[in-house]
């Protein structure tokens, strides 16, 4: 099986090389815009897997060798020895990614006008900073239009924007050091090894993905697990491109007890285009449920109480846009009415409080342009009808909807468009996203994860300090979300929008070293989600963990006994502090939030 899967995977890349694809709908990737030439390198004797490999690799992306067989075209290692090409110097070359501090209504009213006024890319934003990218010959202008309290209150994130857009695309040396020997000859294999055999072997996480990788990956998993893979198609695209998603579930037969309707748990990314790692975390989160069926008992049951159904991009035009002009595109593709300027914010169209009144979502050349009207982004009409339509024919009830995005490590829940009304189920989705968070905090070098309302995560400032009042600015439309749509018109209960890594390092191009930290981020945010709806609140333990000991039950029917005293909650006081893996900390979180 090892074997099999192994050239199945070198199969997918011949399938994907441009020469394969040039009747399909995906045009191939320019290696002059993407992948450069760089000065050579001494590089170690391979086995013959790596060089056959590395030799696939390069017919992807259409990279040359020189005369002794060697890379010429790749490019360079994290040492930094690699120069962007004169095309990304063009474009980028000039371009800062400004960080600026907000500490007054007045600031935060001022950067938003004047953002709005020199049609700027704001990349990301909370109560506290606002991230800018603009060109260097803007910045005097821009500070021109600020309070003087502002002019000395930005920091620089990125000072070579080229050079980190440059990183962020594909290597043929993967960017990490040799395996060694033994390692290397090791075949890729859909069993789901430790984290890090499978974070060593398998080729496919070490760098971002082009759509004509993902989607011959895609039909793979299905075609080697077909027992709970069904790859789908949720619509198409503006420009005719399948939005391709992962279906993935088991449905036991019970004779005796009737079925109702399926449950099922929505995992989207890429509604925005230049947020690859939200697109690469859905891979990740798929591949490791999907490879752990019938391996890891707790995530069999995942699969056999839930499908799951993981969109890796909503928006593959866009997606396929980034790889092939501009990385930092972030609407879809199609026309508005102005010419010049394309594309709609596919999370700001949906029908649910769709908002055309702010300044930003009015203008066509708006990296948050709404469209002309609710459902105008193409994209996101075909997912809420393919939903819907799910819902009311196929006997579908979606329980959970997770929206990937990136960045500043946050977990969001309903509502965006304002944060004067409160949802219904607000403790439900306070607790459940602490959950997440901590899930998250919990495994191996987890980050920090932000909980908050995502009104909150798009206001500037309150116009009070006791935020009595609704929000004075925004620094761009939270109407028309996803998130809203199926929390209030769909009534999933748990819908979710989670921001990824990082807080502003790397922004949306972060480095393929941090793809599968970040999937594990969201891997365990889902497994947690999963265990939540059970309905144990996560902590729900196989019985092998049970037989094992790895978790404490209380099984004696007599109050006390020799070990300590039985409490009223159902746990002896001695074992307080170990109380469900700290849910006390938990409890003590959502009891302040209903204080606040």
């Amino acid at each position: 099986m090892r074997r099999l899967a192994n050239w199945c995977v070198l199969g997918i890349i011949l399938v994907s090389c441009p020469s394969s694809l040039a009747a399909a709908a995906y045009p191939p990737i320019n290696p002059s815009t993407t992948l450069p030439s760089f000065r050579q390198q001494s590089v170690p004797t391979k086995s013959t897997f790596s060089r056959l490999r590395d030799s696939l690799i390069r017919s992807i992306w259409s990279i040359p060798c020189n005369e002794n067989g060697k890379i010429s075209g790749a490019k360079a290692t994290a040492s930094g020895s690699g120069a962007p090409p004169s095309t990304l110097l063009a474009r980028y070359g000039g371009d800062v990614v400004l960080r600026f501090n907000i500490t007054s209504p007045e600031e935060a009213v001022a950067l938003t006008e004047a953002v709005n006024v020199l049609f700027l890319d704001v990349w990301e934003f909370n109560s506290d900073w606002v991230d800018i990218r603009l060109a260097k010959d803007v910045v005097p202008s821009l500070l021109g239009l600020l309070p003087s309290s502002l002019r000395h209150a930005h920091t620089p994130l990125m000072h070579d924007l080229a050079q980190t857009i440059f990183e962020s695309y594909p290597s043929p040396n993967f960017d990490q050091p040799p395996l060694s020997t033994k390692d290397d000859r090791r075949p890729f294999s859909p069993v789901l090894q430790t984290s890090e055999s499978t974070d060593q072997t398998n080729i496919f996480f070490r760098d971002y993905q082009p759509l004509s990788v993902i989607i011959p990956w895609m039909r793979l998993l299905q075609s080697l697990f077909p027992t709970h893979v069904r790859m789908i198609n949720i619509g198409l695209s503006y420009e005719g491109r399948d939005i391709p998603a992962l279906r993935a579930g088991v449905h036991p037969k019970n004779a005796d007890k009737p079925s109702g309707p399926r449950k099922t748990i929505l995992v989207t990314g890429g509604s925005h285009a230049r947020e690859w790692i939200s697109t690469s975390s859905v891979n990740y989160v798929a591949y490791s449920f999907i490879t752990a069926y019938g391996k890891i008992p707790k995530m069999t049951k995942l699969l056999e109480e839930f499908d799951w159904v993981f969109i890796p991009t909503l928006n593959p035009d866009g997606y396929v846009y980034t790889w092939e002009n501009d990385r930092l595109w972030r609407k879809n593709r199609q026309e508005t009415s102005l010419r010049f300027c394309k594309g709609v914010d596919l999370d700001h169209s949906y029908g649910f409080q769709w908002d055309h009144e702010s300044s930003s979502a009015n203008n066509p050349c708006s990296e948050s342009f709404a469209g002309d009207g609710p459902f105008q982004g193409v994209e996101a009409r075909r997912f809420a009808n393919w939903a819907r339509n799910e819902t009311q024919r196929n006997n579908v009830s979606i329980v959970a909807f997770v929206d990937l995005h990136s960045y500043s490590q946050q977990i969001l829940y309903p509502y965006s468009y304002s944060c004067v009304t409160t949802p219904p189920t607000l403790e439900n989705l306070e607790e459940l996203a602490i959950g997440l968070a901590k899930a998250i905090r919990l495994t191996d070098g987890g980050e920090e994860y932000g909980v908050t309302a995502a009104c909150e995560g798009s206001v500037t400032v309150s116009s009070t300090a006791d935020n009595k009042e609704p929000p004075r600015t925004r620094m761009e439309s939270g109407g028309g979300s996803a998130l809203d749509w199926f929390y209030h018109e769909l009534k999933v209960k748990y819908s979710y929008q989670i921001k990824l890594r990082d807080t502003g390092s790397y922004g949306f191009l972060l480095p393929s070293k941090s793809i599968v930290p970040t999937g594990k981020d969201a891997l365990a945010a889902m497994e947690y989600m999963g265990k939540f709806l059970l309905g144990n609140k996560g902590i729900e333990k196989t019985k092998e963990e049970e037989e094992n000991g790895q978790r404490k039950i209380l099984v004696t029917e007599a109050a006390g006994g020799e070990d300590g005293v039985l409490t009223r909650e159902g746990r002896r006081e001695e074992d307080d502090d170990d109380y469900e893996d700290g849910d006390w900390e938990m409890d003590f979180e959502l009891r302040r939030r209903r204080r606040k």
